[in-house]
């Protein structure tokens, strides 16, 4: 079952992304950071055990442009296309709220390419750098990411 998070969900968002970002598959996230943008985020829920399955978010950076991140799927339910569920809701909202531009920087650049998302150059994304790359610790030498935009 797919739904907007809640804050129940933050702990478990928190542990599956870090868990994740251990694993060096995306860069982690702070419970103040999660809690402060938990209106981004969808979740889909397995309904026979209330488990969290998987988690993403659509953040909005400017007036036509949102970013999908914090995409995750636990393992045990993979390939069952909830990460493309997640993405697609995360998309349809963007698309209610006029944002017709929606990037991703990720390490998943075949998945997302069979949504429709093909690969630019990242300095196409200045709001991007400017907010969030600025702060990270790959930046500039070491970003390892490939960034990805969806033109409706």
């Amino acid at each position: 079952m797919l739904r907007k998070a809640k804050v129940s969900d933050v702990k478990i968002m928190h542990k599956m992304i870090n868990d994740s970002a251990a694993k060096s598959e995306m860069l982690p996230r702070s419970l103040m950071d999660l809690y402060g943008s938990l209106r981004d985020f969808f979740v889909y829920v397995d309904e026979s055990s209330g488990t969290v399955a998987g988690v993403c978010a659509m953040h909005i950076f400017w007036e036509n442009l949102a970013e999908i991140r914090s995409l995750f799927v636990r393992e045990e339910y993979r390939h069952r296309r909830i990460a493309s569920t997640l993405v697609e809701a995360c998309i349809s909202e963007a698309i209610t709220l006029d944002l017709l531009r929606i990037f991703t920087l990720t390490y998943q650049h075949e998945f997302f390419g069979t949504l429709g998302f093909h690969e630019i150059d990242k300095v196409q994304l200045p709001e991007k750098i400017w907010s969030d790359c600025f702060k990270c610790p790959k930046y500039p030498d070491y970003c390892d990411e490939v960034a990805m935009i969806l033109e409706l």
